[in-house]
């Protein structure tokens, strides 16, 4: 029997996103390597060469760097955005008086581009 005939997915777009959220955490390739037991040149290849990685890898990597699945994989756009994502997870971390300031901050912004339309 023949082989179906499927097109490979191309993960260039997710390898950059992992390297520019990994290196936007200053975290060394090496680092992260030796925390998920995987090999640096398997990262490398999967940051620069949008090479395919493991379902388990995959998963691992989206979730370590709270990066959309949806973005990669769906045609409809996401839920939430990887920048909402990160930005959801950032907030987790902060004070109730950061979340205060945030939230102020944001509700003058979005008072000026309602302005603006």
């Amino acid at each position: 029997m023949a082989k179906r005939p499927v097109p490979k997915y191309d993960f260039k777009a997710f390898g950059a996103a992992i390297k520019a959220a990994r290196t936007g955490r200053k975290e060394s390739r090496k680092k992260v390597c030796d925390e998920m037991f995987i090999s640096p040149r398997y990262l490398a290849n999967i940051e620069n060469n949008g090479q395919h990685p493991s379902l388990q890898i995959f998963f691992e990597l989206m979730l370590r760097y709270n990066i959309s699945v949806d973005q990669f994989l769906s045609d409809k756009p996401a839920e939430k955005n990887t920048q909402r994502r990160q930005l959801d997870a950032l907030l987790d971390g902060i004070s109730d008086t950061g979340l205060r300031i945030v939230t102020a901050t944001a509700k003058e912004i979005a008072e000026v581009e309602k302005e603006d339309e």
